[in-house]
């Protein structure tokens, strides 16, 4: 299969977060059969029942791993495409990034012995938890390329993320008598709107912090007082997060409690010389994986402002660069740990 055709393959593989099985047995298999003509070795390390990390080693150790995420956001759809673009759930982020690596790693391996990785890993979309699963089981790799969609431009960097519950108790009673009960929505409203009040940091590099109210929920019935609400914000990191959690907790104080679900931070990565270089705002794998598998940096075909949308779709025209520029990359940082 071509680049276009392995693409549409592993799209039309529903692999929503949890149910990453399928589109993972199918990259065992296609690294099996690499590995059988390029005398590699292939695993499967099971992260959680049903739930596995795909591994592919060629030579004695990986100087360079080629690495990203098997799972998808909801809702699925299948692959269409046109003259222009590779359409259907997970074409840019990150199922047309899978077959841009492996074609870039079969290019390689065809060129000669390689010492060089594929890492593909499960839950990204949900908690990272296949890269901190492989974290904890490192190869030796010294770099590890991430793929998320970058248009593929080198990532100088990437936010971090802060997410919280934001839950507020209050007393039912009978709506014709609020002043018998106690409304938990309007306490949580109180408190979001402090924390909507917050001055988040700029950083020059980065940008600006954001804080996104991304659910709400609570309440019994129209006609009483609510004795629960809840709801769930997502901050973008730039920096140290100590003066938002504190902001976060004055808003909070009196009216609800902030619960910390998830803290990612930001990172710095650099570049490669003559690719160019971008800024992105979402979080990634890469401080999960916390430098186990060798110094990272981050480059994929595709647009985000197109990933988790009905409208997701990646250009033909970055698939093939991509496939390039994954070997590039490689041999460019082979030739940096051979001096």
């Amino acid at each position: 299969m071509n680049v276009f055709e392995l693409t549409r393959a592993l799209v039309d593989i529903e692999s929503i977060t949890g149910n990453e099985e399928q589109v993972g047995l199918y990259l065992h298999d296609y690294l099996s059969r690499l590995a059988e003509r390029h005398h590699g070795r292939v695993e499967r390390t099971e992260v959680e029942p049903g739930r596995f990390n795909v591994f592919a080693q060629f030579g004695a150790a990986p100087v360079v791993t080629l690495s990203t995420h098997m799972d998808t956001v909801p809702p699925f759809f299948p692959s269409s495409e046109d003259e222009e673009f590779i359409w259907g759930r997970a074409a840019c982020d990150t199922k047309g990034i899978i077959a841009c690596m492996l074609k870039a790693a079969e290019a390689l391996l065809d060129q000669g012995p390689a010492n060089l990785g594929l890492l593909f890993v499960v839950g990204e979309e949900r908690n990272s938890v296949g890269a901190f699963h492989a974290a904890r089981q490192p190869r030796g790799s010294r770099y590890l390329i991430n793929g998320e969609p970058t248009e593929n431009k080198l990532a100088l960097g990437s936010k971090g993320a802060l997410r919280y519950e934001i839950i507020a108790e209050g007393r039912m009673a009978h709506s014709a008598y609020p002043h018998l009960g106690e409304s938990a929505i309007e306490k949580l409203l109180d408190a979001l709107a402090g924390i909507r009040r917050i001055e988040l940091p700029v950083d020059p590099v980065l940008g600006p912090s954001t804080v996104n109210i991304g659910t709400l929920t609570g309440g019994r019935a129209p006609n009483v007082i609510p004795d629960y609400a809840k709801a769930e914000i997502f901050i973008r990191l730039v920096g140290d997060s100590a003066a938002t959690r504190a902001a976060v907790d004055r808003a909070c104080n009196g009216r609800a409690v902030a619960h910390k679900v998830l803290e990612v931070p930001a990172v710095r990565l650099r570049a490669l010389p003559g690719i160019e270089t971008t800024v992105v705002a979402y979080t990634t794998d890469i401080p999960a994986f916390d430098g186990a598998w060798g110094e990272p940096l981050l480059l994929g075909p595709g647009s985000i402002h197109v990933a988790h949308t009905l409208e997701e779709r990646v250009p033909k025209r970055q698939l093939l660069e991509a496939v390039e520029l994954y070997q590039r990359m490689v041999k460019d940082l082979w030739k940096q740990e051979s001096k």
